[in-house]
């Protein structure tokens, strides 16, 4: 059984969900409370025991790629103003993981990214992470599916539950239930299914552990609608070729390529810091329309 050893994590989109924010910044680096989101994506897969990330970008990305790199610039103006704390942090963050970028050059969709990663990736098993969806958990999502995968040794897509009048925003999973905690073996995946279509709950998020057969069948997989390679054709390729697992993970999942999970995720991260949390909770306090207050 080979390790898993690398992770996928595509920025190539435009983050049209949060124009006119995103007109020249990338979404991934969109601020949550004191990092940007392609941050805490970044340190799940670390505290997971990755060893390389490959970002999968497109042009007017290059600060993501900035922001894990040495600045001498800044780091000699915060040396000289004696702010050692700052300097520290950011050593920590360019120091975190090595990262490969591979340029996507046409918006081919999210299976076309993943297959632009094959060079890279080899014949080992890789994560895939997408860069809005953050999991907050005590063991890292990834973690979490690594460990399974040292079970199992085939791929996993990780799931969570979501009402049956919600199934249709997402790619759902239908599969059997196993002798292992909360796991299903895939026997069926349905892009955002039509109402009434799939009695299962089971919908996918963006963590994926993929063995390397993925390219082969990324690269046999006709373009859908728009025209974009579709991920889920793949997966069911793939699950029907050498089976595939569904976990459902342990933690809280933002859709921070959302508004409202944006904003959900700093709210709950904020409450959460060291220093900010109770001012924001006092604060929330006192806006709230004494219904549905702060405990």
């Amino acid at each position: 059984m080979k390790k898993v050893r690398k992770a996928v994590i595509p920025v190539a989109g435009l983050g049209t969900r949060f124009l006119p924010a995103t007109k020249a910044i990338p979404k991934e680096m969109l601020t949550i409370v004191d990092r940007p989101t392609i941050q805490y994506i970044v340190e799940e897969v670390v505290a997971s025991g990755i060893e390389e990330v490959i970002l999968i970008t497109s042009a007017g990305k290059s600060a993501i790629e900035n922001h894990f790199d040495y600045n001498y610039e800044l780091d000699t103006i915060l040396r000289q103003k004696n702010k050692h704390e700052l300097r520290e942090e950011l050593a920590r963050t360019s120091g975190l993981i090595d990262v490969v970028s591979v340029r996507q050059k046409e918006p081919l969709g999210l299976g076309h990214a993943i297959w632009m990663a094959r060079k890279v990736i080899g014949d080992e098993p890789f994560l895939v992470l997408l860069g809005d969806d953050l999991v907050r958990s005590r063991i890292p999502c990834c973690r979490q599916m690594i460990d399974l995968y040292e079970k199992v040794n085939e791929s996993i897509v990780a799931i969570q539950r979501v009402p049956m009048d919600q199934t249709h925003q997402y790619g759902i999973v239908e599969g059997e239930k196993t002798d292992f905690e909360r796991t299903v073996k895939v026997k069926r995946m349905v892009e955002k299914p039509a109402p009434g279509t799939s009695n299962s709950d089971m919908a996918i998020i963006g963590r994926y552990l993929l063995m390397p057969e993925i390219f082969e069948a990324l690269g046999k997989t006709t373009p859908g609608h728009g025209g974009e390679i579709q991920l889920t054709d793949a997966l069911q390729s793939l699950a029907d070729q050498r089976g595939m697992y569904a976990y459902e993970f342990k933690g809280k999942r933002y859709d921070a390529g959302d508004k409202l999970g944006y904003l959900k995720a700093i709210i709950d991260i904020a409450l959460d810091h060291p220093t900010l949390g109770e001012p924001l909770r006092d604060h929330l306090k006192s806006v709230c329309d004494g219904k549905n207050c702060l405990q």
